[in-house]
């Protein structure tokens, strides 16, 4: 008989669930969207109600395609560094505060100043920046001292979802080990951090292991879903752990690239790794497997800008001729040649993580003469975000020596995109056709958690169909000289970002 596994992402701006059969071949798939609110500067965030609606709508879609007695259980995935205050009766005191809320800059710039901060990276494996909930916190505990003093728990949007759904609260060590608040050397709160965020232990959801099943849905939830009360909810990881697993990249030399909204460089090893400056994240996935990378805050979102504030008259003319806008971008900067002319665009549209991680950063583009064309711009932008990544990439080969790439995103579903990113890194780059890594990953572990399959290497059979993008000799050799004026100008700028940030703010 056919068991399936019901895999669910929680992304920052849509939830996807998709339903998989025990041999990883997807049966169906639903993705509902969900806005980001930006009421005041720096804020990021998103309502709770609106993503639980959004996994309801999803899982009763997917669900809908068999008989919902062969489904074994839900898995999660979710995307990392959120954080969520409930009363004492687990309702929402706060919206969800996202990675990519920067209120909490000034907090986690000074403590990166102190000897702290360096003792809770090492500690921690989490950088100091206010994507975390560790800064987060503290900055709330000031901002809004009134809605803090009222909060009983303190949790993520993973471990909401999983307590609507099941009654029961808890968090995974994947999760947990990115909000800055967990010591990865013992799997534990950290109390240094916990006192710094102004929280308690017991005001933190009790952990568990990645492939933790909690046993049932609550009567109701099961009720409106249209599923067996019995089926079985698998605690999951992050989109990041679960994305390297996702596409193959959990051996030895082999990174895992993501470019979505923002982006991500990941290589997985056997052991923790901590960069000495503190640059690098390194975050639990299950036994004996760790993430080492960098998150990257512009992405995909730097080419949405470039579509809709500098090609506003052709994105809308391709949408009116039914064409997608970004293939008409790709095509533009495909006219010209490697290096754009000599253009170089820095992507710090909204501040940056890795490398720099400096809420302060901000975009820039250098070597515009007479002659430079728009169609220089579009190239400039996406070779920009590939230089980025390689910067990360470059970081994370001190952990694991790295000789081949591969990548999953809505970038991927541009081959112009894939071949210039390939040429940049100067690595081989492998792109599944199927680009739900993470919800892939989640699925097997969930079968893996309920003793279906014997071991997550099952994951390299299910991953299906890959192209892979050969770096072009002359267009590497191109790029091996940018990157490094590319680096040089990062170097020269970063100092002057904080009175660039300055100037913004006090337009406000």
């Amino acid at each position: 008989m056919t068991t399936y596994m019901i895999g669910t992402d929680l992304g920052t701006t849509s939830t996807k669930s998709v339903l998989y059969d025990q041999f990883g071949r997807v049966v169906a798939s639903a993705n509902v969207g969900y806005p980001l609110y930006h009421d005041q500067p720096d804020m990021a965030e998103e309502d709770p109600a609106e993503i639980w609606a959004a996994v309801v709508k999803t899982i009763q879609t997917v669900s809908q395609s068999v008989d919902t007695q062969q489904i074994a259980g839900i898995s999660f995935s979710a995307a990392m560094h959120s954080v969520i205050l409930l009363d004492e009766n687990r309702q929402p005191l706060t919206r969800v505060i996202t990675w990519a809320d920067n209120r909490a800059a000034a907090v986690a710039a000074k403590l990166k100043r102190e000897p702290l901060g360096q003792q809770l990276y090492e500690a921690t494996g989490t950088p100091i920046h206010p994507m975390s909930p560790l800064v987060k916190l503290h900055w709330l505990k000031r901002a809004q001292p009134e809605t803090f003093a009222a909060a009983r728990y303190v949790v993520g949007i993973k471990d909401y979802i999983i307590e609507r759904l099941s009654g029961q609260l808890q968090t995974d060590y994947s999760m947990a080990n990115a909000t800055g608040l967990f010591n990865l050397h013992t799997k534990t709160w950290e109390p240094r951090a916990l006192a710094f965020a102004g929280v308690t232990e017991q005001q933190l959801p009790p952990l568990v292991d990645t492939n933790a099943v909690i046993d049932g849905l609550t009567p109701a939830v099961a009720a409106h879903l249209g599923l067996p009360a019995g089926v079985k909810l698998i605690m999951g990881a992050s989109d990041g752990a679960l994305s390297n697993l996702g596409v193959g990249a959990d051996q030895p030399g082999i990174a895992a690239i993501t470019i979505g909204t923002s982006g991500a460089v990941r290589v997985m090893t056997d052991r923790p790794y901590l960069d000495p400056n503190g640059r690098l994240f390194c975050y639990y996935v299950t036994a004996n497997h760790w993430i080492v990378g960098g998150p990257i805050n512009n992405g995909g979102q730097v080419f949405r800008w470039v579509r809709d504030q500098l090609y506003p008259t052709e994105s809308a003319a391709a949408k009116a001729a039914k064409r997608d806008p970004y293939d008409d971008l790709t095509a533009l900067a495909a006219q010209v040649p490697a290096g754009a002319h000599g253009l170089l665009f820095h992507p710090y549209l909204s501040g940056e993580r890795a490398p720099l991680w400096n809420a302060d950063a901000r975009g820039s583009m250098l070597g515009i003469t007479p002659t430079t064309t728009r169609a220089d711009m579009a190239r400039a932008v996406l070779e920009g975000i590939s230089m980025n990544l390689n910067t990360v990439l470059t970081l994370t080969k001190n952990a694991e020596p790295v000789h081949a790439v591969r990548a999953t995103g809505g970038f991927a579903r541009s081959a112009f995109w894939c071949q210039l990113l390939a040429d940049v890194l100067g690595q081989p780059l492998t792109i599944p056709v199927s680009f739900e890594s993470s919800c892939l990953a989640a699925a097997v572990l969930g079968f893996q958690a309920l003793g279906i399959v014997t071991n997550l290497d099952v994951i390299h059979q299910m991953i299906g169909t890959t192209h892979t993008y050969q770096p072009q000799a002359h267009n590497q050799a191109r790029y091996q000289q940018l990157q490094a004026t590319f680096d040089h100008i990062t170097a020269t700028l970063t100092p002057l970002y904080a009175e660039l940030a300055a100037l913004t703010r006090s337009e406000k």
